[in-house]
């Protein structure tokens, strides 16, 4: 009786030996994605993004192209709002395309090393292994990290859950949450191949210029229509409206509203004019950012976008990158808080 006790007994330990041999430890999986980055020529990654912004998600389809050392090439589509822009990083720099507008911009900027990337595989990479503090699981397919962000507005979406699947390293799915753990941002992955061979002008700017534009129907000028006012649903603390005022402009009208308090600021805006299809891009002395719905150019006292037919214009000496982020991604309702 006691030598079956004993080998029943054996055999368990035995069992968790051979499990805990079959596992990896977080120093394993980081060690593993370091080395996966220096052996990764390229990808093609396709996937669903989702912010919890204003009044109900915005979904948007993204495809993303990545050949080493720094060529990228970023698709986001919003098919039921008719949005799209298009974000290419080559050796002439960084651009953003809005074809409905037929509207481009230069950056010379180090985006996107220089800040979180829900979509990029590296920069979620580089998150985890810059991160000694971050937290570390592993399911039956999938091993799950939670890491500190490096946004602009950092400090109002301070943590992502990034998983990744056991078998490749790929990523499945990103959330990027605020202090409260409520996730704004969701990226699912639907496709990842590495290494994929891609042609040889696939980041050329011309031909990417050229592609966006026949994809996407340019917005017809609509001089009749009427210029739908949206408001801020996110104010910093002590600021509020001060006035509104509406001023002629060649495009129709000009919506001018003055906030302050603690903090003051200027957001303009009036109907986005559609340019040529001949137009050059323009050159912006700032960072391209991510505001979940348009891909927004931020300088050191402003913040500028396009969406729905509208161009905004948000302007303050005081306020931060954070602060002036956040404004912009709220400005999507009717009515002012």
């Amino acid at each position: 009786m006691r030598g079956n006790v004993f080998s029943v007994f054996l055999c368990a330990i035995l069992l968790i030996a051979l499990a805990s041999c079959g596992s990896k430890s977080q120093e394993d999986v980081v060690k593993a994605l370091d080395e996966k980055m220096d052996e990764m020529t390229s990808y093609q990654a396709e996937a669903k993004m989702t912010f919890q912004t204003g009044d109900k998600p915005q979904v948007y389809d993204v495809e993303i192209w990545y050949k080493h050392p720094s060529y990228y090439r970023v698709s986001l589509k919003n098919a039921d709002k008719n949005q799209s822009q298009m974000i290419l990083r080559n050796d002439e720099g960084v651009f953003v395309f809005t074809p409905a507008l037929n509207k481009s911009f230069r950056f010379q900027s180090d985006w996107p090393k220089n800040s979180s990337q829900a979509y990029l595989y590296e920069s979620l990479v580089k998150d985890i292994l810059s991160d000694s503090k971050a937290s570390f699981k592993a399911t039956k397919k999938h091993y799950v990290f939670e890491t500190k962000t490096n946004y602009p507005n950092s400090s109002m979406i301070p943590k992502q859950e990034i998983t990744l699947n056991k078998k490749d390293l790929s990523p499945v799915s990103v959330k990027v949450m605020d202090t409260d753990r409520n996730a704004l941002l969701t990226v699912r992955f639907s496709k990842v191949e590495f290494n994929k061979k891609f042609d040889a002008d696939a980041f050329d700017t011309s031909k990417n210029m050229t592609g966006a534009r026949l994809e996407v129907p340019t917005m017809a000028k609509a001089e009749n229509q009427a210029l739908e006012v949206m408001y801020p649903a996110n104010l910093p603390e002590g600021v509020k409206q001060v006035e509104e005022k509406e001023v002629a402009s060649e495009n129709g009208k000009r919506i001018i509203m003055t906030f302050g308090g603690e903090k003051s600021f200027t957001l303009i805006e009036e109907k986005a004019e559609v340019l040529p299809a001949t137009s050059t891009p323009t050159l912006v002395n700032g960072e391209p950012v991510d505001l979940g719905f348009a891909i927004g150019a931020l300088t050191d006292q402003a913040l500028t976008w396009s969406y729905k037919g509208i161009d905004f214009t948000l302007a303050s000496s005081d306020l931060t990158p954070d602060e002036m982020v956040m404004i912009a991604r709220s400005v999507q309702g009717k009515a002012a808080k």
